[in-house]
Formats: C-alpha cells, structure tokens, sequence
C-alpha cells in the first residue's frame, strides 16, 4: 500500500450472502444475458429500418445503448467475484468503474428527460413536431447532455482521487461507486456526502420533475380530447414511457437514500442487491416494455428473426 491510495480494493461481493453467490449468479447472468440480446436486437432494428428513423426511436435506440454500457460496467465484474472468486480491483479501475456507472446513469436519466419532451410535443404540439424536432435539435440536445454529465460527474473522480486510503481496502459492495469508496477514506468526507447531494438534486432530481411536469401538461391535455379513441390511443403512447421511468428511478433513489441516510435501517444484503438491481433490471425490462407495446418494432423483429429462421433451414 503505498502513501495515500491502495495498489487495490478488495470487492467482498453481497455480504452476508457470500456461500449463495453462485447461486444468485443464475438470475444474474441470465438478466444480463437477456438485457444485452434485447438491446442489441432493438438496436439492430431501429439502425436498418429507414422507417423508425424518426426522433422516438432514436431515443430509444441511444436508451439502448445506455443500458448496455450501464450493466456492462457492473455485472462482468460481479460474476467474476460469484464465478472465479475475483475480489481486487486496481484502484485506477475502481475510479473508472466508479465515473462508468454515474455517467451512464445520469446519461440514461437525461435520455428519459428528452424522451418526455418528445412525448410532450407530439401530443400536445403535433403540428409543430416535425419542424422542432429536426435531426439537428436531436444532435444538439444529445450533445449538451453529454457536456453536462461530463461535467457534473468527473469531479467525483478528483474528490475521491484526493482522499487518503490509509486504513481499510474492504468494499462491501460488488462494484466500486462513490460513495462505497469515500466510506473507506481516512479523512473527512464532508464534501463527498454534500457534493453527491447537490449533483442529486441538480441533475436527477430536476430531470424526474421535467419528467413529471411534462405528463402533468401531457395528462391535461388528453383529458380535454372529446373522443375517448383519441384519448385511449394518446395514453397508449405514453404508457411504455412511464413504465421505464418507474423502472429506472424506483431502484436509483432507494439505493441513494439508503447509501446516505437508510443504511442504519436497510439490512446491508438488501442494500446491495437493490443497487445491483437498478443496474440490470431496467436494462433487461426497457427493450421487452417497448418491444411488446410498440406495434412497429414488434413487427419488425418478428420479421427480422422469421427472416433469419428461414435462410437456416
């Protein structure tokens, strides 16, 4: 070890539930496994077909790839430690692990965000959607939410980086994340705890009240439609939406409130799954949601795998 910072961490896994990891690496893998079929497929789909080239798929299309990068930053490493007993990871990796999942949360929520307005606009100003809309405005807008998540998660990097590792190398955990790491420094964390907080609060929490805002308006203005087909099919749009935002937020936040204030409450072994699980069932969900509910993508993978059936046989 050398002055400040450990050659290593030594990621214990679940605790307490360490002789089951083989066991729970079964739903794992298989969650996995499902998460990165799914995206692929959906991926696949919406890039070839000229038709879905419209700005609802390509959100979707880049929510994909978010959710492959954001599982696929944790779970190799969780079933490596269930599989082959592989605890360490470099202290350098553990920060790169640590900036991985944040960014691509945050990102993730700045997709759902954008994805909202859309929805917004296409049922509330549908004569102008096309014209706002534009190629351009999609580029734009994934651009500055990529400027801002740069920007608000790299200085997690540099606030552990400072810290010193004096004592411990122990994470309870089975991934590295910022507040899992700032608990083993040797000096106070006060800037850490108020510094995650603060990006909570600016970043994740204002995107789930853009969300919730833009149903609000969305909701009102369904409720005025006199054709109760217009109002079940504008619903019906949003449904697939909604599901994916109380997928994603749902496990994020429990986790979060457990790592600052519930950890006195929550049972350590919970804590840890729940944060494993905002990682991979989200994921695996995200591409079944919108593959059943959305006519055209389902059409199209149906054709697509009916397609590569018959050239095998």
């Amino acid at each position: 070890m050398s002055t400040f910072h450990p050659d290593y961490f030594f990621l214990i896994g679940i605790p307490r539930l360490e002789e089951s990891h083989l066991l729970l690496s079964i739903p794992f893998s298989i969650m996995y496994v499902t998460s990165l079929l799914g995206n692929c497929i959906l991926i696949l789909v919406i890039g070839t077909n000229k038709t879905l080239q419209q700005p609802m798929y390509i959100f979707l299309m880049l929510l994909a790839g978010c959710d492959i990068l954001l599982s696929s930053t944790t779970v190799p490493k969780t079933l490596s430690i269930f599989w082959f007993n592989s605890h360490t990871i470099s202290f350098n990796g553990c920060l790169v692990q640590t900036f991985s999942i944040h960014f691509n949360f945050v990102m993730e929520s700045a997709i759902l965000v954008i994805m909202a307005y859309d929805r917004f606009h296409a049922i509330c100003r549908p004569l102008t959607y096309t014209t706002t809309l534009t190629t351009s405005f999609i580029r734009k807008v994934i651009a500055v939410a990529l400027c801002r998540n740069l920007c608000i998660i790299t200085p997690f990097v540099f606030l552990l980086y400072r810290l010193p590792y004096e004592g411990s190398n122990v994470i309870e955990h089975t991934y590295c994340e910022h507040m899992s790491m700032a608990r083993l420094a040797t000096a106070n964390i006060l800037v850490n705890v108020v510094y995650g907080l603060i990006i909570a609060s600016c970043s994740t929490g204002v995107d789930l009240i853009l969300i919730i805002i833009s149903y609000v308006i969305i909701i009102r203005a369904v409720l005025r439609l006199r054709s109760s087909e217009a109002r079940l099919k504008a619903f019906n749009t949003c449904v697939s939406h909604v599901c994916v935002i109380i997928l994603f937020y749902t496990p994020a936040f429990f986790s979060f409130i457990a790592h600052r204030v519930g950890h006195k409450y929550v049972p350590l072994q919970v804590h840890i799954l729940v944060a494993n699980l905002y990682v991979l069932f989200p994921p695996m969900m995200n591409p079944i949601i919108y593959g059943v509910r959305t006519r055209e993508i389902r059409q199209r993978v149906v054709s697509m795998l009916h397609r590569e059936f018959t050239r095998y046989q």
